[in-house]
């Protein structure tokens, strides 16, 4: 999730929450993404006190500020087209139009804006469908310095004595070109938000490209306050927008300049990005040169399930190197001393169900999060995380990569290896085995026969093999067949509920949402099927919390985010008031009740001895939280839950004798709690310094460094 998920382009953040699992059609119930799918990035429209919304063919602000009609921008995806934006301009009124499709999703956008005499707008009309099918419909409107607007899910109205930008909840993107303009045109390069905040500027490097005779230079502008990071995209002459890359999962760039234009701009916009977050890393990460001394430690020894008290943690080159009594080291100028008095220490947190950009670490540092296990991400993309994490020229814990596989087909998600065959598939393992990848993830398209062959394959190399459930195969046959681990908790019910359905499609959302509730747990078949997973070993991972938002109703704040949601920053938070699937009020009970059953799904799972792996797929750092804190109200204990999200997950990946507890001689990832998660599993948002090897991170800095109001003051040291 994702999500998915920090470079806030739409289109990106659409996949960051697509990712979990899902696959669509046309006629089922369907998720909407957790953002806009825009083209650009984060939409702003412009408005102006002085301008009323009166619309004019033709005037001398507006020639200048034209895109000439009729213009497309072309989306692709890591291997074809997957979309476009068109947009058509008469006079001071701009149409456009957003079609986008990947795996199960299809986002369908209209926009029409009409322009003040300044340039700004006045006047915004939204609607279309969102991702996973809730309906879009939003207004806005700038009149008499009186902003109005209003959508599905909310309303409000704002006095604008000078000229300010409305950020719309969904768009096509168009609109931000005239944030851009004004931002430009601005004395400070600094413009008022609405609802809130403030935007500005970051310019950045000229390209030229070139097609046939023709030459075009675009430059890169940032624009800054719309979410955690700036978001990049490239501008004409005339300072129109003419493409952008969304991360590596989607590249949009003007019809006619194709891919190879689109990929040059991508490597330049890419050491952007990676200039920015390494300029965050040097101001935000303290490495230490002497050992590190932590004294009045109390943690959590997450194997025994209990707080041991009074001790002194040394750390030495990375590694724990003593755990002593509080008062057998003396502290001096010979250590960088940390006294945790008052702090519970826990081990690094996991989080098993990533999909890694190269900002997430500035949501899962903070958070405690120090390994993600990545579930699928463009090669190069994922490499450059790892390596630039390892390295601390980002702010980034440890990666381990599981390689992503799928058939293909018009469902397919296009992002790892896409095969047509049985051989190809088994070529695709070869090659992620070759790149030290530690296991193999399917999805939904992959054909039932060729899991059974494909998986003695992957244990051949010495992989693991887990995904969705392929379609027309029900969760058990799969593990029968060699799966090591399922992923999400929807396909443990489709297990009783969507027997031969077609799961690419959205049913695997709608059945579950509809039916969950209805499925006795402590039937015969539920109980032979639990015991066949523990008996084999094999892992869950449920992802409960990114399904719980999936079913959630719209208009009022998320649960799952309901915690964080005044510390986040309003651009970001106002894309929790959304409902991301069309849910009918009469199904809403349902769906309800259906949210509690996977909760107790889990309890079940891990009271008969089945390995439960806390993941998120979705908004990073923040979203693990609330996972565990959902365990927790299932019923498992706070030490249970605390064990699956160190040592446990440790385990799964192979490497528990170097990290996962707080033991000497394994890597010191240190996490300070202020609070005990023993006695409250929602204290762990309240970090107030984490040790990662020798690096030392306070938490409240990076969070106010993108945006997000701290959670507690961290420790100085």
């Amino acid at each position: 999730m994702s999500s998915k998920h920090l470079g806030l382009s739409a289109i990106a953040l659409s996949i960051s929450l697509a990712i979990t699992g899902c696959d669509s059609n046309d006629q089922e119930t369907s998720q909407e993404s957790s953002t806009k799918a825009k083209v650009e990035t984060v939409n702003q429209t412009a408005a102006s006190q002085s301008t009323k919304p009166k619309v004019e063919e033709h005037s001398n602000s507006q020639e200048k500020n034209a895109v000439e009609p009729p213009m497309v921008f072309n989306i692709y995806n890591k291997e074809d087209t997957a979309g476009k934006v068109t947009v058509e301009q008469n006079g001071n009124v701009v149409k456009s139009n957003l079609e986008l499709g990947w795996n199960n999703r299809r986002v369908n956008i209209d926009e029409t804006i009409v322009l003040g005499e300044d340039g700004y707008v006045i006047s915004q009309e939204v609607s279309g469908t969102s991702a996973f099918g809730a309906p879009i419909k939003e207004s806005f409107s700038m009149s008499d310095g009186k902003a109005e607007w209003k959508s599905l899910n909310e309303q409000g109205n704002a006095s604008a004595e000078q000229s300010k930008f409305y950020i719309p909840s969904d768009s096509t993107g168009v609109s931000s070109n005239y944030l851009v303009k004004a931002l430009l045109e601005d004395d400070d390069n600094r413009i008022d938000l609405l609802p809130s905040g403030t935007a500005s500027l970051i310019e950045l490097d000229s390209v030229t490209l070139t097609k046939g005779e023709e030459q075009k230079t675009v430059r890169l502008i940032g624009v800054v306050g719309l979410g955690f990071t700036p978001d990049f995209s490239w501008y004409d002459e005339d300072n129109n927008f003419f493409a952008s890359d969304s991360g590596g999962w989607f590249g949009v760039i003007a019809d006619g300049w194709g891919r190879d234009n689109l990929e040059k701009l991508q490597k330049v916009q890419k050491e952007a990005d990676n200039q920015y977050l390494e300029d965050l890393s040097k101001k935000l990460t303290h490495v230490s040169e002497k050992p590190i001394l932590v004294t009045n430690a109390n943690y959590v020894d997450v194997e025994a399930g209990k707080l041991i008290e009074g001790k002194s943690i040394l750390v030495v080159d990375g590694k724990i190197d003593k755990i002593v009594d509080a008062d057998a080291i003396k502290a001096s100028d010979d250590y960088t001393v940390v006294d945790a008095q008052g702090k519970t220490l826990i081990p690094g947190l996991w989080d098993m169900h990533g999909h890694l950009s190269k900002s997430d670490g500035l949501l899962n540092i903070p958070a405690g999060v120090t390994n993600v296990r990545d579930m699928g991400n463009t090669h190069d993309n994922i490499i450059a995380v790892e390596r630039l994490a390892e390295d601390a020229e980002i702010i980034g814990g440890d990666v381990y990569r599981a390689g992503f596989m799928d058939r293909e087909s018009p469902y397919a998600m296009k992002m790892g290896q896409t095969v047509d065959s049985l051989e190809d598939a088994k070529s695709g393992v070869d090659w992620y085995a070759e790149r030290g990848y530690i296991q193999i993830k399917t999805y939904s398209s992959m054909e039932p026969e060729w899991v059974k062959p494909l998986a003695e394959h992957v244990h051949s190399k010495g992989l693991r093999l887990s995904g969705h459930i392929p379609a027309f195969m029900t969760a058990e046959e799969a593990v029968d067949a060699g799966f090591d681990e399922i992923q999400h908790i929807n396909m443990i019910f489709l297990n009783f509920l969507g027997k031969n359905i077609d799961t690419r499609k959205r049913l695997r959302f709608s059945i579950v949402g509809e039916k969950a509730h209805e499925l006795d747990l402590d039937s015969k078949e539920v109980n032979d099927f639990v015991a066949k997973l523990a008996e084999k070993g094999i892992e869950v991972d449920p992802t409960v919390s990114t399904f719980n938002s999936l079913f959630r109703k719209g208009g009022v704040i998320d649960p799952e985010i309901e915690p964080v949601y005044e510390h986040l920053p309003i651009n970001v938070s106002r894309g929790y008031v959304r409902p991301v699937m069309d849910i009918t009020p009469e199904l809403r009970d349902d769906y309800d009740k259906s949210i509690q059953a996977m909760s107790a799904m889990v309890k079940k799972l891990h009271e008969n001895g089945v390995p439960i792996v806390p993941g998120t797929d979705a908004i990073a750092g923040f979203t693990l939280h609330r996972e565990l804190e959902i365990y927790a109200d299932a019923g498992i204990s706070n030490a249970d839950v605390l064990k699956l999200a160190t040592i446990g997950s440790a385990e799964v990946v192979g490497n528990a004798e170097n990290v996962g507890s707080i033991s000497e001689g394994k890597q010191a990832d240190l996490v300070f709690v202020d609070g005990n998660p023993l006695e409250d599993i929602g204290e762990l948002r309240q970090i107030a310094l984490v040790i990662k090897e020798q690096r030392i991170y306070k938490p409240n800095k990076i969070y106010e460094a993108i945006g997000v109001k701290p959670f507690t003051a961290s420790i100085d040291y």
